[in-house]
This record gives structure tokens, C-alpha cells and sequence, in this order.
């Protein structure tokens, strides 16, 4: 891949990272089961209820892509992963900035400095 990466570009993956997660289906405890009988529904019982929510599933590519991307998060510390995670979900200034405990341009520039850092390991990592 010849791509210059940007730090525009990580925030993107990120993204959607965070959007691949959440297609992909629940993790469900095992060893448990119903033994009740499967309720079967008449045609006017089917049209008359609510449509079902229409779930998308990750694609392979997606999820490849999202491995990649969770393996970007070591090379830089825990709170920068943080605040990586929290902007890719979109998750408001105030709230990131009430957790961090500084102002929102400190924020800023930190997220804007964790983005630089992978975005300058990943085009090192293409030259050689």
C-alpha cells in the first residue's frame, strides 16, 4: 500500500473500527438455552407488529481492516488509546474533556499529537 498516511486518515479507521465493532454480532454466554417452544405467529399477527431493525454485518475486509486498526492502539499510551476511542465513537468534547480533566484544547492537540504518532510509525513502516 503506497498510501501517505495522515492523521486525518487514522482518525478515519478509527471510525471505522468503532463502526465494524458494533456489526458484529453479540458475544452470548454459553451452556445457556430456553427450552421453550418456538412461538409461531399468523400472518395478520406478522404484519400487524413492529418491522424488525435491519442489522448489517461486518464484511471480511471490514473486520481484517479493524484488526489492523486495534493494532495501531500499542504505540501509543493508555490515555492517548483513550481519547483515540472515545472521539472514533464519537463521544462529545465536554464529556472527553470532563474525563481528562483539561480544557478542550488541550484535548485537542493531545488527540491531534496520538493521531501524528501512528500516522509517522505507519509511513516509516512503509518506506522500509
Amino acid at each position: 500500500m503506497n498510501q501517505n498516511w495522515t492523521e486525518k486518515d487514522v482518525a478515519n479507521q478509527f471510525e471505522e473500527a468503532i463502526s465494524t465493532l458494533n456489526k458484529l454480532p453479540a458475544v452470548r454466554v454459553q451452556g445457556y438455552f430456553s427450552a421453550w417452544p418456538d412461538v409461531i405467529r399468523t400472518q395478520e399477527e406478522i404484519d400487524a407488529s413492529e418491522p424488525m431493525p435491519l442489522r448489517l454485518r461486518a464484511t471480511p475486509d471490514q473486520i481484517t481492516r479493524m484488526e489492523q486498526t486495534l493494532r495501531w492502539a500499542i504505540w501509543v499510551d493508555v490515555n492517548e488509546r483513550k481519547l483515540i476511542w472515545h472521539r472514533a465513537a464519537r463521544k462529545p468534547w465536554k464529556t472527553i474533556c470532563w474525563e481528562l480533566g483539561c480544557d478542550r484544547s488541550t484535548a485537542w492537540r493531545k488527540w491531534s499529537i496520538a493521531l501524528a504518532k501512528i500516522a509517522a510509525r505507519l509511513n516509516a513502516g512503509q518506506k522500509s
